[in-house]
């Protein structure tokens, strides 16, 4: 039995289901905030982790909620709407979880893993167009949002997509050419890796496919120069035990190092296969960013696990008390284009982290910050959820790291970028306090993160631990 004692802070922001909230003038706590910060922070995150008493079998299960903070000349504020899904909506109804999910099974007999969709938790990322907002989920659709309001529009059906493409939660925005690069996948027994390329709008200009091997878990890739840059992790999901109901597809996930990773290099202007190889088995959930360097090799960002117990410290996060260790530290990965081949493959920081990002006009460009959550010194990996972010820069191998105090977990940090520094600006995170059990905005200053925030904003009611944003810019 789990005392309560046991219970670190960061669990109380998932206690119980969040609260939504209108428009909502956002008060300051402390700071003013910049006079050239004009624009939206969105973020998405699970934020209904139980129903009807019974909670859900995996964090990736929560209901999806996006919030917006909007700048403007007149102050901030702060909106927060739960993701009218189809299956939100029918499980509220019924005061229960009746779909099948990632960590969950559908309820009642076997064969309604047969006959009931998985649900669209529209819980991972966000995606802002010129005319809408997308809610993200790996396996389906994306979820269209008003940009000012977050009232959901309907599943978004992105003009030339076949009705059963799923478009993955991790696109890529070419800050050039204002093209999106996507992926999707389709199950069977062996799996089909589509690729997608859209106009700005959305709209599907290309696309390609290539057939896997078996059903691996794929959840990002990398845009890097010429190139889209897949790293399939050795994890393979049991898909019959799926279908006979007795495993969700979390359980039925197998961690096989024996397959190795396997890395595909497509070419962006065609989506066609350039290049396949296998090198170590690893897993990794993030890219944080790619190029092509001066010899014409390929350069990846990632955090690297040396397994997948990931999975289950997330599974058991959900629960509010975590104990498995799965340290995730940040990689970089030198490939030949031509042949896949690994021309080094080199640990950049010991420090436990996730969430890497960097610059949006910096994707899939050369950089030097990378930004990312970190634990703060004395931390207990394994324990504790991330308690501060970072700025790691590949020129001095050095990690600045802005530490939120004890009890504090920022969000992953999304960065606006400055006029005069495209990689260096405003670094934005929502930050949960558990000594207050409250949340609010921070502001940072990217090259100086050890000084205090440059504004903290107060969010009227706590949002849980998210997961991914976007920040969209203001017209001028």
């Amino acid at each position: 039995m789990i005392t309560a004692s046991k219970f670190k802070s960061w669990s109380k922001a998932i206690a119980q289901p969040a609260r939504e909230f209108d428009s909502t003038p956002l008060s300051i706590i402390a700071g003013e905030i910049p006079a050239d910060l004009r624009g939206t922070l969105y973020r998405n995150g699970p934020a209904r982790l139980s129903r009807g008493g019974q909670k859900v079998g995996h964090w990736f299960d929560g209901d999806g909620a996006v919030l917006g903070i909007h700048f403007t000349d007149s102050g901030a504020t702060g909106i927060y709407r739960y993701v009218q899904t189809q299956g939100y909506l029918d499980e509220q109804e019924a005061d229960a979880f009746i779909y099948p999910n990632y960590g969950m099974t559908a309820t009642g007999a076997f064969w309604n893993n047969w006959f009931k969709p998985v649900k669209n938790a529209a819980n991972t990322s966000v995606l802002a167009l010129s005319d809408r907002l997308l809610a993200l989920w790996e396996g389906g659709k994306p979820h269209a949002l008003d940009l000012e309001t977050l009232a959901t529009l309907g599943i978004d059906q992105l003009a030339g997509f076949a009705d059963k493409q799923s478009f993955s939660a991790h696109p890529k925005v070419d800050p050039i050419t204002g093209e999106i690069f996507n992926y999707g996948m389709s199950a069977g027994l062996n799996a089909t890796l589509n690729l997608y390329c859209c106009d700005s709008s959305g709209k599907l200009k290309q696309q390609n496919s290539l057939t896997l091997s078996g059903v691996p878990l794929i959840h990002d890739f990398c845009l890097a120069g010429e190139y889209l840059v897949f790293l399939v992790s050795p994890v393979r999901i049991n898909l019959t035990q799926v279908l006979l109901g007795q495993k969700s597809y979390s359980e039925a996930m197998e961690w096989k190092p024996n397959l190795a990773t396997e890395i595909l290099i497509f070419e962006r202007n065609n989506l066609s296969l350039v290049s396949r190889s296998q090198t170590d088995p690893w897993f990794q959930w993030h890219f944080a960013n790619g190029y092509l360097n001066e010899e014409g090799n390929i350069v990846t960002e990632f955090i690297r696990y040396a397994n997948f117990d990931t999975n289950q410290y997330l599974k058991e996060v959900a629960s509010g008390y975590t104990q498995t260790p799965a340290k995730g530290t940040l990689w970089s990965l030198t490939i030949d284009p031509k042949t896949a081949a690994v021309i080094s493959n080199q640990q950049l920081s010991d420090a436990a982290s996730e969430f890497a990002v960097v610059s949006p006009q910096k994707v899939g460009q050369p950089w030097r910050y990378t930004y990312l959550n970190v634990h703060r010194y004395g931390a207990t990996i394994g324990e504790e959820l991330f308690n501060a972010i970072a700025c790691f820069d590949r020129q001095t191998k050095n990690m600045a790291i802005a530490d939120m105090g004890s009890n504090c977990y920022p969000s992953e940090p999304i960065l606006v970028p400055s006029k005069n520094n495209p990689e260096q600006g405003w670094l934005l995170t929502v930050v949960y306090d558990g000594n207050n059990d409250r949340s609010e905005v921070r502001i940072y200053q990217s090259d100086c993160l050890f000084e205090t925030p440059v504004c903290r904003l107060a969010l009227p009611f706590v949002i849980p631990h998210s997961f991914h944003g976007t920040w969209k810019q203001h017209q001028d």
